[in-house]
């Protein structure tokens, strides 16, 4: 009698990545310059954990089949070898002009083109760039029903992250570029024993007996639904709508709408019996490694005017009022005048004090504004003054709405900086 398998097979796409090289190392280096030699040296380390993901589909692995990578020679040609040990086409691109720009981004888009026409059938397009330029090869590849994926190491404009089907984001690039410390991994403790009853605990061999383990608590199903909603809620780069994450688990599990929620009575109880590991309130569902309650639309946020509320809309830039800002500004400016800049310590530190102030200012928020600042050249080792961390921050949102097309007059650009300086700006 034939056994069907009926557990959940893994999908497996076939993709062509792309890198832009250049852009992807100086990006990186403004943020975390560590993380910039990891991406440059060790390629097959972050493309290993580029061969596994989830959407709301379901898990999936990659296969790359086309891996181009595209630098210019007379800048980065110390890291060729490594891309080429690591099985990919490198491709360089000097460069053209006085400006110093080179011909990646239009050799990376003739060879993407040629991809999508070609005789294999590209699942996903793996794009390595934060330059909004290839906002109309996203478009062309979800034209042809192709998955889009974009990672980035810098800010990337709203359009060009819309198109796609999923985005990594600067932080979370710099997080999988990290190597474990091998003087963290440790051999796993022997289970505790105990002495056989009778016995002193020191006779031969056998007299021994394992200690009785604690009752472990009951685990949740792993069920469809369960899956579903860890898959949306780890993958979302903001703490979403409770509504938006209870409508994927019942397209997961249909059956959960009529059965009450399994006996829970509701989506919330449900999801606090069966996603423990998730954090929720206040109507939203996050996960806890990377957003925590302040971050939430209705604890940081306020009601802006119509152009600040269009910046936030298009720059994702935090929903902070002024005093908020000039809190989480002054903060910064006082950390790394005591303490050597770390941008991951830094960022939980700076968290920690704005919350001790009373303002509920969650990491996210810090973290944005500290990435704003490292792109924008501010050196935060170099110790630099609130006022100059204020005017780098409103200078950097002030270029962020103006390469996102919005039509700044005079008096906004005055309103902006004011609003994001915290009022530490002089007029």
């Amino acid at each position: 009698m034939t056994t069907i398998d009926t557990t959940e097979t893994s999908r497996r796409l076939r993709c062509a990545l792309f890198v832009d090289f250049d852009n992807v190392y100086i990006g990186l280096q403004r943020l975390d310059p560590q993380a910039a030699e990891a991406f440059a040296s060790s390629p097959a380390h972050w493309l290993a954990a580029l061969e596994t993901g989830s959407d709301a589909d379901g898990e999936f692995s990659r296969r790359f089949l086309v891996r181009s990578c595209y630098l210019n020679p007379s800048a980065f040609s110390q890291f060729r070898p490594n891309f080429t040990r690591a099985g990919f086409s490198v491709v360089d691109c000097p460069s053209l002009t006085q400006q110093g720009k080179s011909s990646a981004d239009i050799n990376l888009v003739l060879d993407a083109v040629d991809a999508l026409s070609a005789q294999t059938r590209y699942d996903e397009f793996v794009i390595l760039s934060a330059d909004a330029d290839f906002t109309p090869l996203a478009l062309r590849c979800r034209a042809e029903d192709r998955r889009v994926t974009i990672i980035t190491a810098g800010p990337a404009a709203s359009a060009y992250r819309a198109v796609a089907d999923q985005v990594v984001t600067a932080d979370e690039l710099a997080e999988l570029l990290q190597q474990p410390d091998p003087t963290e991994i440790e051999a796993p403790a022997p289970e505790p024993v105990a002495p056989a009853k009778g016995s002193s605990g020191t006779g031969r061999s056998g007299a021994q007996t394992r200690a009785k383990a604690p009752a472990a608590a009951p685990t949740p199903t792993n069920g469809p639904a369960r899956r579903a909603v860890l898959r949306a809620v780890r993958v979302a780069d903001r703490p979403l709508n409770g509504g938006h994450v209870a409508q994927t688990a019942q397209k997961a599990d249909p059956a959960l709408a009529a059965s009450g929620w399994d006996g829970a009575g509701g989506f919330f109880p449900w999801l606090a019996r069966e996603v423990p590991e998730l954090g929720a309130s206040s109507g939203f569902v996050w996960d806890p490694k990377r957003f925590s309650e302040a971050d939430l639309p209705t604890a940081a946020g306020v009601d802006l005017p119509p152009l600040q509320r269009q910046v936030v809309e298009v720059t994702d830039i935090p929903n902070l009022p002024p005093e908020r800002y000039r809190v989480l500004l002054t903060a910064l400016a006082d950390d790394v005048k005591q303490t050597p800049f770390d941008r991951p310590e830094t960022a939980r530190r700076v968290r920690d004090a704005c919350q001790a102030a009373g303002e509920p200012i969650g990491r996210a928020s810090v973290n944005t504004v500290i990435s704003g600042v490292l792109y924008a050249g501010l050196d935060l080792a170099a110790r630099p003054a609130v006022a100059k961390v204020a005017e780098t921050w409103a200078d950097n949102v002030v270029g962020l709405c103006r390469g996102a097309r919005m039509e700044l007059r005079p008096e906004d650009v005055a309103a902006i900086r004011a609003w994001v300086g915290g009022g530490l700006l002089k007029r």
